[in-house]
């Protein structure tokens, strides 16, 4: 039996369909890393819009097979400052299809300059309900048996959530090195969750003549990314969380267009057993500045 039923993928993906032509006419090149859960200090392009697909697939022990997805608005507001709009929704077999809510999230880069370790600080607010699947970070004592109850039930918890990160990272010579410090509050009850995330990667090859390709060695990122939860205000500890190791590899092609490709595997027993993401993501540029001159901002 197929994981989700052919109507419900088709459903999660007309508006990327309908909207993949004008895409490719106006994308950019979007370059960051193929992470799917750590950041590193790369910020949007001052005016540039990234539209990113971020899907996730998966089954929790006594729970139906699911595919999750986020899709990211990510726009360069200024240098120092990227702000970000997630819309979630998820389809579970033998279940049913729902959105399950927004995150809005701001990066600050606070040094310009790159440095040794640069840092960023992450602030984001939730409106997600109970029924999100899409583990864009692993907090607390988060495991696989809080995507195992059914939509319905799931639905009925809303989440109203203020997320933290300090964000530390480096580029050495071709390789990227970054770590994330992840702290998250309800902001109606329970106490602060902690977690973390850490990514390596690095190109296949150096960067080449800067001729025209698609399947050079330089068009391709591979790494890893190692993520979990790290308990709350009263059990902080590593024991009873959940915790993923995760290949991860992206493709640059031609007009902008980048795929990623991840597949996580968990380390302890609260942990799903495996978790496949795919990604999809196009960069359009100057978007800010087409959409002053079309308000008769620059005349």
């Amino acid at each position: 039996m197929p994981w989700i039923s052919i109507t419900r993928v088709l459903r999660a993906t007309q508006l990327l369909a309908l909207g993949l032509p004008f895409c490719l006419l106006l994308a950019g090149n979007a370059q960051d890393k193929p992470y799917f859960v750590t950041y590193t200090h790369d910020l949007e392009e001052p005016g540039n819009l990234e539209i990113e697909t971020k899907t996730g697939l998966a089954r929790p022990d006594g729970g139906n097979r699911y595919v999750a997805t986020a899709v990211e608005l990510e726009y360069g507001a200024k240098a120092w400052w990227t702000t970000e709009l997630y819309l979630d929704g998820q389809a579970t077999e033998r279940d049913s299809t729902l959105y399950t809510g927004f995150r809005w999230e701001n990066r600050f880069r606070p040094l310009m300059r790159e440095l040794p370790v640069n840092p960023v600080l992450y602030i984001e607010f939730e409106d997600i309900s109970g029924a999100d699947k899409t583990l864009l970070e692993v907090v607390g004592h988060d495991g696989q048996a809080d995507l195992a109850a059914s939509n319905g039930v799931a639905r009925r918890e809303h989440k109203h959530e203020a997320e933290f990160k300090l964000i530390l990272s480096s580029n050495l010579h071709d390789w990227n090195i970054a770590e994330n410090f992840i702290a998250e509050k309800n902001l109606g009850h329970a106490p602060w969750e902690f977690g973390y995330a850490l990514g390596v990667a690095r190109p296949l090859r150096s960067a080449g003549s800067g001729r025209p390709c698609t399947f050079c060695r330089e068009k391709f990122t591979a790494g890893v990314e190692g993520y979990g939860g790290l308990g709350d205000t009263s059990s902080l500890a590593r024991s009873g969380t959940s915790h993923y190791l995760a290949p991860v590899l992206g493709w640059q092609l031609p007009k902008g267009l980048r795929f990623s490709f991840s597949p996580g595997f968990g380390l302890t027993a609260t942990s799903l057993e495996q978790v496949y993401r795919v990604g999809v993501a196009m960069e359009f540029e100057q978007v800010g500045g087409l959409l002053h001159r079309a308000s008769g901002g620059g005349q």
